[in-house]
């Protein structure tokens, strides 16, 4: 089954052909983050036009890549939610016109979703059931995955999302955006252990996190620095960041094993490409006796592939819409509408 996927749910416009939810055909991905960059973060207006400009052309090179024609398509699949409202409209409205006029189903996949089933597109053993961490700019979830399209939200950040904190703490260090890589490019240059940062705790509710307070935490380190002409180790605190956020995602995530009793932990989103979260969950896994899936660097970000992966195991469900099909700022991992 070959499936056409879209995804603009924030400033990447990315299109795929993905064959059985496994099998990666095409995917082209076109990122305006050069653009947002000059404004320090996404400018939603922006992202919506760019998509618009750039969505018709980057479908045509998604096929030709493919070697497939409009006709070898068996269904449309999109991000319908969550993301940017208008960024997600102009993925929506084109996906539902293209499977309209192909004749096909149309598929509306979660975002987060998709960033769990990038795995499939490297690991082809991986099955459900498992714990997923899903950790990027704009969400922070444990999940625990009982099936394909069974999923159950078991913690989440009450305020900013880890892949939010990351680009704060880049900007006021004066990194350029997205910050998630040139902080841990940053952090690579020291071993850290100068700032001691704060770390929370949701009462009653152990697998939750918040990440706003440490964000401020770092913003307030270096705006007194400034201040008081005081010297600031950049790179020890983008260390001592990043393993703050770690103590945040790690412990909870091996928590939401236990509770659930699963052996096998899924990481997904852009936050899983920073290499002290990466290394700290494979340290944490091996000691556990637990298998952990880390996806390549190329499958961590966002992209029409993932969305294809899952495209194919919603369909399987039977999870189809038609041209009534609306786009979503938010929505529940557990239990999507569509």
């Amino acid at each position: 089954m070959n499936i056409l996927a879209f995804e603009s749910s924030c400033d990447e416009t990315a299109v795929a052909v993905v064959r059985d939810g496994r099998q990666v055909l095409s995917d082209a991905i076109l990122s305006q983050a050069d653009m947002h960059a000059l404004y320090g973060g996404v400018v939603p207006e922006i992202a919506s036009r760019k998509h618009v400009q750039a969505i018709t052309a980057l479908t045509d090179k998604a096929l030709s890549d493919a070697g497939l024609t409009k006709k070898d398509i068996d269904a449309v699949a999109v991000t319908y939610a969550p993301g940017l409202i208008g960024a997600v409209l102009v993925g929506v409205s084109f996906a539902k016109s293209a499977a309209y006029a192909l004749g096909v189903p149309l598929i509306p996949v979660h975002h987060v979703r998709g960033h769990i089933a990038a795995n499939y597109l490297a690991f082809p053993e991986l099955e459900p059931p498992f714990t997923a961490l899903a950790i990027s700019g704009g969400n922070t979830l444990i999940v625990d995955v009982a099936d394909y399209t069974d999923m159950t939200v078991l913690g989440a950040t009450r305020d900013d999302a880890a892949g939010e904190c990351f680009d704060k703490a880049a900007r006021v260090l004066g990194l350029p955006y997205p910050g998630g890589k040139p902080m841990d490019e940053l952090a690579q240059q020291s071993q850290g252990g100068k700032y001691v940062l704060p770390s929370a705790h949701v009462s009653g509710v152990e697998l939750d996190m918040s990440f706003s307070g440490l964000k401020t935490a770092v913003v307030n380190l270096a705006h007194n620095a400034r201040q008081k002409g005081e010297p600031l180790d950049a790179p020890a605190l983008a260390r001592d960041f990043a393993r703050a956020v770690s103590g945040e995602l790690v412990p909870r995530a091996m928590r939401a094993l236990e509770l659930t009793g699963r052996t096998v932990l899924v990481a997904a989103g852009g936050v899983a490409a920073n290499s002290v979260i990466r290394a700290d969950l494979q340290a944490a896994c091996d000691k556990a006796g637990v298998k952990l899936y880390l996806p390549p660097l190329k499958w961590c970000g966002d992209n029409g592939a993932m969305i294809g992966a899952q495209g194919y195991y919603e369909y399987l469900a039977g999870h189809t819409a038609g041209t009534t099909l609306n786009a979503y700022a938010t929505m529940d991992l557990g239990d999507p509408v569509y």
